[in-house]
């Protein structure tokens, strides 16, 4: 593939919030051709049908099995857990130059009975899980152009992995009673919200769900031992908010002896000195998902409390880009080699 052309793209699962938001962002990124929006519901119909920000003229939502798959270079999957692991098993062996970038949890999981007891799926491809990569471009950008899978993280996975992994491998801070609690938009349960849950007054309201087995709790563990190699001990509560984008992950630590709260940022801002997206605020700063939405970007605030050793740690990020498409696009750049900030503001 020249400097000069375009890669190949399709996107399946096209009229989700996830996958609308990737599609809104691609339109703008100068170095791709969408190919194919797939989905399995509306065929024929425009994508501004469902998203009045896209007005690229692009092709019309089709099924699956109507892709040219061997003039495609990438295929974003933004399906229902256990849809991506099998087109992907079918796919991977085929056509051996196409790659694929999943925004479902089925390559998150290294283990696959893991995956199979958080997600109550049996998993399809189980031997090409070796074959893909778990990716937060900050923590794995160097790894990224050698796979031709990559999984793209949970969006509370990376709120909660951005700011802590840092600070573990430094031994600044004690691993010993974590807390987690992290406030989402209501867009992070997906269009059909209303099956999930049924309280009351569900968009004016805020509430705590899944505080025992949420399924990024599998995926958090995970990561948090491969970079740190501790098993590390935490809550976490993870909210829904009435407002439909956003998350602002609120982390609750003890210092290690001889570190304070000014150590903690100056250290995650020297970590994080040379990411095009993540910003580390001066210590005690307000902070809150205002600043973040509809943007790639990720905020720290290192805040002290009135007790010595204890800090709150806080996080904001979007969780359709950051925690979903924008990052997808940031692995997708990283793995053809383009500028990590293209197409992404």
């Amino acid at each position: 593939m020249s400097v000069e052309s375009k890669i190949n793209i399709a996107v399946i699962g096209a009229t989700g919030y996830t996958g609308l938001d990737l599609i809104y962002m691609l339109c703008k990124h100068p170095k791709v051709k969408i190919i194919n929006l797939c989905a399995t519901k509306n065929l024929g119909k425009k994508i501004s049908f469902f998203d009045k920000r896209i007005k690229k003229k692009l092709p019309k939502i089709s099924s699956v099995d109507k892709i040219s798959w061997n003039n495609l270079d990438l295929v974003f999957l933004s399906m229902p857990n256990g849809e991506a692991q099998k087109l992907i098993k079918k796919k991977y062996f085929k056509n051996k130059n196409l790659k694929f970038i999943d925004l479902s949890a089925d390559f998150r999981i290294t283990d696959h009975k893991i995956y199979e007891k958080n997600y109550k799926i049996k998993h399809k491809a189980k031997n090409l899980i070796k074959h893909s990569l778990y990716s937060i471009p900050e923590l794995s950008k160097n790894l990224v152009s050698n796979y031709r899978i990559i999984s793209n993280p949970g969006c509370y996975s990376t709120s909660i992995q951005i700011p802590l992994i840092p600070l573990i491998k430094g031994k600044m801070i004690k691993t010993g009673d974590i807390t987690i609690d992290s406030k989402s938009g209501y867009s992070g349960a997906g269009k059909d919200l209303e099956k999930k849950f049924t309280h009351k007054n569900l968009y004016t309201s805020t509430f705590a769900y899944s505080t025992k087995e949420h399924r990024h709790i599998c995926e958090i563990d995970q990561q948090l031992y491969k970079f740190t190699k501790k098993k590390i001990n935490y809550s976490f509560n993870p909210h829904l908010l009435p407002t439909f984008r956003g998350i602002l992950t609120s982390i609750y630590v003890q210092l290690n002896k001889g570190k304070s709260g000014n150590f903690l940022r100056n250290s995650l801002n020297k970590y994080y000195k040379n990411s095009k997206f993540i910003k580390v605020l001066k210590l005690n700063s307000t902070i809150g998902s205002g600043n973040v939405l509809k943007t790639n970007n990720c905020e720290i605030s290192i805040c002290e409390t009135r007790i010595k050793n204890k800090i709150i740690i806080f996080c904001a990020i979007d969780n359709l880009v950051k925690g979903a498409s924008g990052q997808a696009i940031q692995n997708m750049n990283v793995m053809f080699k383009y500028p990590e900030q293209m197409g992404l503001k």
